[in-house]
């Protein structure tokens, strides 16, 4: 698979480490124990800082003057315009307004600090830079867990950090629980909650940052929602064929193979879109994550089957593609977020929500 990881031709070595276990891009350095934000930082590479610098041009062709004919050679400023650089290396990182203010990469760090205070508790589980360094990303695991179950089924908590130096995007943070037997993202948000904070790269980002973490105290509240929730799901016995039709409601990608799907015409719908469910649901009934107590035929199941099939066993791109997909808002948060629905509504419906009788 393609990856987009920095690569520091300085150290030689990729910026991306990793709490003993290799990432999907399998590149970066692998560490025992889980580090510091201080030692994260090195072993990420991103102990670099970044600059705003004027923006120039050179006029091209021959310039009307009072005092006569002159080539284009004067350097003329470009108005309220920055280039944002890598001081390591230089590197041109992004274009960017003057009230883009940079957040750099130690202070994206002390926001997971302040969550728990100084850090007792924060254990820093992955980090690097994307790029030229341009984009950085952390993930950090919170203390405690979500227990599904007799307690053998064991959900952890994270958050997600990730920001640009490009003036791309915000600085965004959510609340991603990952399962520990196979390492699933379920990004499932509840009515009237948000798991995501996103703050802006202008004047005051760094206040907003640093108060943040008062946000992401919901992530405490989501949890122990959520810990309840997939354990009422995990006495909720299902069939094999509503595990398909919830992973085909869950996955339908338009209206129009929605009717087909309604009106029970499977066999007219695209050979992409049965290709991804059947791949889903082999997933469902072989993954050996799907063969627990509180996943085998049961709702809890065929929710985590959908949330599995994209951080399982759907390519991608590269890994920015998958990042994006899985915890910023791409099409597997909503896909994730369409299953939550659906298997909250067939608890409360039971098979009407599958169009089963």
């Amino acid at each position: 698979m393609a990856h987009n990881i920095n690569y520091n031709s300085e150290t030689g070595k990729y910026s991306f480490f990793s709490v003993k276990e290799k990432a999907w891009h399998g590149l970066g350095q692998i560490v025992e124990q889980y580090p510091t934000s201080a030692e994260a930082i090195r072993h990420a590479g991103l102990d670099y800082e970044v600059a705003k610098s004027p923006l120039y041009t050179k006029p091209s062709g021959i310039i009307q003057t009072a005092g006569g004919i002159e080539m284009g050679s004067t350097e003329l400023a470009v108005p309220d315009s920055f280039a944002t650089i890598r001081t390591d290396s230089n590197a041109v990182l992004g274009v960017v307004g003057k009230d883009y203010q940079i957040v750099q990469n130690r202070e994206a760090f002390s926001f997971f600090d302040a969550i728990v205070g100084g850090g007792d508790g924060i254990l820093y589980e992955t980090a690097g830079a994307l790029g030229q360094g341009e984009r950085i990303f952390i993930t950090a695991k919170l203390p405690d867990y979500i227990r599904v179950g007799n307690g053998d089924d064991v959900t952890e908590k994270y958050i997600f950090l990730t920001t640009s130096h490009d003036g791309s995007g915000s600085i965004t943070a959510a609340f991603t629980p990952i399962r520990i037997v196979c390492q699933n993202t379920l990004n499932a948000s509840l009515r009237s909650m948000s798991n995501v904070v996103r703050i802006r790269h202008t004047s005051g980002a760094k206040q907003r940052l640093d108060d943040a973490h008062k946000v992401m105290g919901l992530a405490d509240k989501l949890s122990s929602q959520l810990e309840g929730i997939f354990n009422e799901w995990s006495k909720v016995k299902v069939t094999d064929m509503q595990v398909k039709k919830l992973i085909q409601l869950a996955l339908c990608p338009n209206t129009e193979t929605l009717a087909l799907i309604k009106k029970g015409a499977e066999d007219e719908v695209s050979t992409v879109f049965k290709n991804t469910v059947e791949d889903a649901f082999a997933y469902a009934m072989a993954s050996e994550s799907q063969q627990m107590e509180t996943t085998k035929g049961t709702l809890f199941g065929a929710y985590n089957c959908v949330t599995g099939y994209y951080q399982n066993v759907r390519k991608y791109k590269d890994s920015e593609a998958k990042l994006q997909s899985i915890v910023m808002g791409g099409t597997a948060q909503g896909k994730a977020q369409k299953a939550f629905e659906l298997c909250t509504a067939f608890q409360a419906d039971g098979a009407e929500i599958l169009n089963l009788n």
